[in-house]
């Protein structure tokens, strides 16, 4: 039976495009480091040529099942998350594709406990064969930890009042264990909210940040984006709040320009291993088909010869 939950691609034209300069003949290897349901994948698949391959990587049971429904002989799917990038040879790669966050079959799925607009599991992992769920570890977690991961991932500034809420709950009552408790006990804690955001919205998105390691495993995987892309290979990185942006804007800043030794005045700079090319938002269009995609932006940057 089919599931009834689907997934509007963000993007898409313009990610696909991003790794597709005009003089490309779509051979060589790209990567979706991020399958999800696979709408960049397909689209990047309609673009190579007989020669070239695709690669995807997902953290989630459910995407890799999705991408086994793929018969094509050019791709492969790896059910592991894209920190594994840097086990791809070096500077092998034609254009390497990151979309990240949740995808909206993993938002609607009540099983899954990603959302507080439906009750369910407090669970949150992207990989539920592996690692502890958000209910688990506020099971035991202490309240300054609880408050720290709500302030630092969720930027909410009643991080303290919510810990000592859901601590208070565990000692009274035994742990919070769905996602409707959960939401509940926000609501109660926070006094104010901005017009059209439900209380809940930042702490549901730090406890999922923090218990899947995104912003860390985001860091990794930029660093082997390095190693892996061949010079003139394309990076094409989608996020969707202002934390995954100011990593994948901060990496590609860092990697666009020469570097000069203090120390060593007169010595060569280290030349820029990277080359900023755009930066790209939804269309009022796009927006308006998909709500989900207005706080999206794309990041597209090319790999330089230097420093391989």
């Amino acid at each position: 039976m089919e599931q009834p939950w689907t997934h509007t691609t963000v993007l898409l034209k313009e990610a696909v495009d991003a790794l597709f300069p005009e003089t490309s003949e779509g051979a060589g290897t790209y990567v979706d480091a991020t399958f999800g349901r696979g709408g960049h994948a397909r689209a990047i698949l309609a673009r190579l040529g007989p020669s070239g391959r695709l690669i995807a990587f997902d953290k989630d049971a459910e995407a890799v099942a999705e991408a086994a429904r793929i018969e094509d002989a050019r791709f492969s799917i790896r059910h592991q998350g894209f920190r594994d990038l840097g086990e791809l040879p070096r500077a092998s790669v034609a254009g390497l594709l990151m979309d990240l966050g949740v995808s909206s079959p993993q938002i609607d799925n009540p099983a899954r406990g990603f959302s507080f607009r439906f009750d369910g599991p407090l669970d949150m992992r992207m990989d539920t064969t592996r690692g502890e769920s958000v209910s688990e570890w506020l099971a035991t977690a202490e309240q300054q930890q609880i408050a720290e991961v709500i302030r630092d991932y969720g930027e909410e500034r009643f991080a303290v009042q919510i810990a000592k809420a859901i601590v208070a709950r565990r000692q009274e009552r035994g742990p919070v264990s769905t996602t409707a408790e959960l939401a509940e006990l926000v609501a109660g804690a926070v006094k104010t909210r901005e017009p059209g955001q439900n209380p809940a919205t930042r702490t549901f998105q730090a406890l999922r940040i923090f218990i899947n390691a995104e912003l860390e495993e985001l860091q990794q995987a930029l660093e082997a984006s390095l190693a892996v892309l061949q010079p003139g290979g394309r990076l094409a990185v989608i996020s969707f709040h202002s934390l995954e942006d100011r990593i994948v804007k901060q990496f590609i800043a860092q990697h666009s320009k020469e570097v000069y030794d203090r120390r060593a005045p007169f010595a060569a700079p280290k030349a820029m291993k990277l080359k900023a090319l755009a930066r790209v938002k939804p269309s009022k269009a796009e927006v308006e088909g998909n709500p989900r995609s207005r706080s999206a932006i794309l990041r597209i940057a090319q790999r330089t010869s230097e420093g391989l």
